[in-house]
């Protein structure tokens, strides 16, 4: 397997502007790479519409704010990735991207027409660009791990126009088992929040022991297919009880949820030290950097690190052996 740079990244969020000084203040923490994230909008799970606008949502995430964004950051040596994703407008009965099933395969043929037309976009878009990498989805499980033929077909498409590394981001819960593509791409993208501890505030050591199974599921999948493993997402909040569910958005009910820095913290060192040195694992993007650094309210129990004692576990391991 030949050896890949380490991509040292965090998400990038979009927003209506950007500018040097925000991008540097991500590069003073060591990062490297950012994750550029614009949508594609999909009103149900089980039917094949899906559309996807260069001129709609956030600038930042319009063709637009990701050229200058992806120019700005270049400028000072920032590499790019570029993540689209589905935003499922209904959500009803628990149904979410990984779900989106269609009923025949007429609709199937038609949801990867549409699905490879957005795709073909920002590859291009990408190319033109010379943006280092891109990935062709994101955790969609269900068509991933039922249609591989139709990933392998857009895989082939997308590399006739974009000349760049090609991954996929798939969910820790099983979907990156079960992905028969990983072959195709130029490594292993997992979305990398695994459950750790149901326990309030976790040690350090109840971590890193909470690490070893999945360590050990993640290395067979890489060694089944000797390519290096990314985690596209990986992230904690900032409450006590940010080792359960990973996953799990803040919601206005848990507003006065207590924040617990310290633990977010361990949680940053113990993935660290897990994962940092292994020869087959090349990097992290963290879920999220803001362009602006929010102080107060739900926003501080949010998924970000900025401003926070996690950040700092992130910049050591970032800028070790630079």
């Amino acid at each position: 397997m030949p050896q890949m740079e380490l991509m040292r990244g965090v998400n990038w969020v979009a927003a209506d502007t950007v500018t040097l000084e925000q991008l540097q203040k991500a590069k003073d923490h060591g990062v490297e790479w950012i994750a550029q994230t614009p949508f594609g909008w999909q009103k149900n799970h089980n039917t094949p519409e899906l559309a996807f606008s260069s001129q709609r949502g956030y600038w930042g995430e319009r063709d637009e704010g990701l050229i200058q964004t992806t120019q700005l950051a270049r400028s000072i040596g920032l590499k790019t990735l570029l993540k689209p994703h589905i935003w499922l407008r209904n959500n009803k009965d628990g149904a979410w991207v990984g779900s989106i099933k269609m009923t025949s395969e007429e609709d199937w043929k038609t949801w990867f027409q549409n699905y490879r037309t957005m795709m073909l976009h920002y590859a291009r878009l990408a190319d033109s660009m010379q943006i280092e990498a891109v990935c062709i989805g994101t955790e969609l499980h269900m068509a991933a791990v039922e249609r591989p033929r139709d990933w392998r077909q857009l895989i082939k498409d997308i590399r006739q126009v974009y000349r760049g590394k090609l991954t996929y981001a798939a969910n820790w819960s099983d979907e990156f088992e079960d992905i028969e593509f990983w072959d195709d791409l130029d490594f292993i993208g997992v979305q990398a929040y695994f459950p750790l501890s149901k326990k309030p505030a976790p040690t350090l050591s109840d971590l890193l022991k909470a690490w070893e199974p999945h360590v050990k599921t993640i290395e067979k999948l890489q060694r089944k297919f000797n390519k290096p493993v990314v985690f596209t997402e990986v992230g904690y909040r900032n409450i006590p009880h940010a080792a359960a569910e990973p996953w799990t958005w803040p919601s206005r009910g848990q507003a006065t949820e207590p924040e617990d820095p310290a633990t977010q913290e361990r949680l940053y060192e113990a993935m660290y030290r897990t994962f940092w040195q292994k020869p087959w694992f090349r990097g992290t993007f963290i879920w999220k950097w803001y362009p602006h650094v929010r102080e107060n309210g739900r926003a501080r129990r949010d998924f970000t690190p900025q401003g926070l004692p996690a950040a700092q576990v992130m910049a050591r391991y970032y800028k070790a052996g630079k």
